[in-house]
């Protein structure tokens, strides 16, 4: 009984020696997973109002919500130099963990059009978060139903007649305002402003005559019915059928292509992080927005928003950023946009 109690009693100090070692073991390993220490800084490189905008701040809501981080997470929009305030903040912040940024596609045309010394290889990739549309909108109180209709009479108006209102210079819109026009033999007075939200205000009080705005960034007006969307910048329609307005939903906006207008054009959205932060810093975030999209506030701002919900991390996004940078360095050298050397 001795002997056998003698076994039993070892065998019972093992058990406990190696469930000790393996609370140890993930005590340690909980310890060594990093997570923000302070308040995380979430920088806008655009102004308010616009889709990069209330993306970061729906994020910003999800997080609270959902108590996704310990720290607070703090929108700050940096909107200068086209972006460039923000983005050069981000460069200057190599090592930093505790700064992110979200970024549209003036991550490749701000420093094309500025020769500000930035590229995005500057920054740590997180994750695509979505690509977003462009909706060639008008206001609803004027005559034309289709975007062909649109082309026709601003070609009939003569050049530089009618305004194109859009977010920035030499950025997404006004890109896609030189692709229609080559598209379409016309030729508007391009008027930037700070943000998408502030283009859909002036289109609604009609001192612009069309804007390419993205879905998130028109959506109220849309749906209020003071704005109409001719049609969507892209090789197939969206695929959103939940109606936005007494009569149509977002997959009830033909492509510009179906009105002979033969263009498309997607942006991207994405986050990244300064150079130089380990890879359990980067691990944190990729890991936060898997949590973020898989929450029932995302999906809904994604359908509202009417989001292509590609996303990517590691190499995969980075051959994808990879092939964008060349992408837009043609569109930009076609459009006349980029920086004299």
């Amino acid at each position: 009984m001795k002997t056998k109690f003698s076994k039993l009693k070892n065998k019972l100090a093992t058990g406990v020696a190696i469930a000790i070692a393996s609370m140890g073991l993930l005590s340690a390993s909980a310890h060594a997973a990093w997570e923000p220490s302070k308040p995380v800084e979430f920088v806008v490189p655009a102004g308010t109002g616009g889709g990069a905008d209330q993306m970061a701040r729906l994020i910003q809501g999800i997080v609270i919500k959902n108590n996704l981080m310990k720290q607070p997470l703090i929108v700050v929009n940096k909107s200068g130099g086209a972006g460039a305030e923000g983005f050069l903040a981000i460069k200057g912040a190599k090592g930093d963990p505790h700064k992110i940024v979200i970024t549209l596609s003036n991550l490749y045309t701000t420093p094309m059009a500025t020769g500000v010394p930035f590229n995005w290889k500057d920054l740590t990739p997180v994750a695509m978060m979505a690509l977003d549309q462009f909706v060639l909108w008008v206001n609803a109180e004027t005559p034309y139903k289709t975007a062909g209709e649109y082309a026709a009479a601003v070609k009939a108006a003569g050049p530089l007649k009618m305004k194109m209102g859009g977010t920035g210079s030499k950025q997404e819109d006004q890109i896609i305002t030189v692709a229609f026009e080559k598209s379409t033999g016309t030729k508007f007075i391009y008027i930037p402003f700070k943000g998408g939200g502030e283009v859909a205000v002036q289109l609604v009080g009609k001192h612009i005559d069309s804007s390419v705005n993205n879905p998130v960034e028109a959506v109220a007006q849309w749906r209020a019915g003071k704005l109409r969307a001719l049609c969507v910048f892209d090789d197939k329609r969206m695929t959103y059928k939940t109606k936005i307005t007494d009569t149509q939903a977002w997959s009830d906006i033909p492509t510009c292509k179906e009105s002979g207008i033969p263009m498309d054009y997607q942006m991207l959205r994405g986050i990244f992080m300064p150079a130089g932060v380990t890879a359990d810093q980067k691990a944190f975030y990729v890991d936060l927005i898997q949590r973020i999209r898989a929450t029932p506030e995302w999906l809904d701002f994604m359908e509202k928003g009417a989001f292509n919900q590609t996303s990517m991390a590691g190499a995969e996004f980075e051959k994808w950023l990879t092939s964008a940078e060349v992408l837009h360095q043609s569109l930009m050298q076609e459009a006349g946009f980029m920086a004299k050397k």
